[in-house]
């Protein structure tokens, strides 16, 4: 399962919902097939009677059998998902390149540690006198740039890490 939105908020009182849209767009939203959203763990399927785009990552969507306010209020806050699965992106190998921290050199990325959920690096001190290495964890939130030409990664490590 993928998941594609969040229930934000009950819009009007005949069940619609704005929903804010992720990793998707909403025009690629198939209304022939269904979406699930979880209860008790479990993914139930539901049919788009309606969905209208609103502004670039929102939509009001109406489902079948949620069709007044007090059933849509029951569901804000709830992902919807579809089925299926995102297609693997190619992962940039980072062994050999220099780590920063704010443009600061760190070290150098020795190996990777494909972790479940958190891709960690392992970095060998640049500071003379500095021994063994360090499992750094490789999260979007931070990358501060990534330069494939010079083989350098700037993050954002938060303070204690290293």
């Amino acid at each position: 399962m993928l998941q594609i939105a969040k229930i934000l908020k009950s819009n009007g009182t005949d069940g619609g919902l704005l929903i804010g849209v992720r990793d998707i767009e909403v025009g690629q939203i198939d209304p022939q097939e269904p979406v699930f959203i979880e209860f008790d763990g479990l993914p139930v399927p539901f049919f788009i009677q309606d969905i209208q785009q609103r502004g670039t990552s929102k939509a009001v969507i109406h489902l079948n059998d949620i069709d007044c306010l007090q059933d849509a209020e029951e569901v804000v806050g709830r992902a919807i998902f579809i089925e299926g699965e995102w297609e693997e992106e190619e992962e940039l190998d980072f062994t050999g390149w220099t780590l920063l921290d704010h443009g600061r050199r760190v070290g150098t990325v020795t190996g990777m540690e494909p972790i479940p959920g958190n891709l960690c690096l392992y970095v060998s001190p640049s500071s003379a006198g500095a021994t063994g290495e360090s499992l750094i964890p490789l999260h979007e939130d931070l990358i501060l740039s990534v330069d494939p030409d010079s083989r350098t990664l700037d993050l954002d490590l938060p303070d204690g890490l290293l």
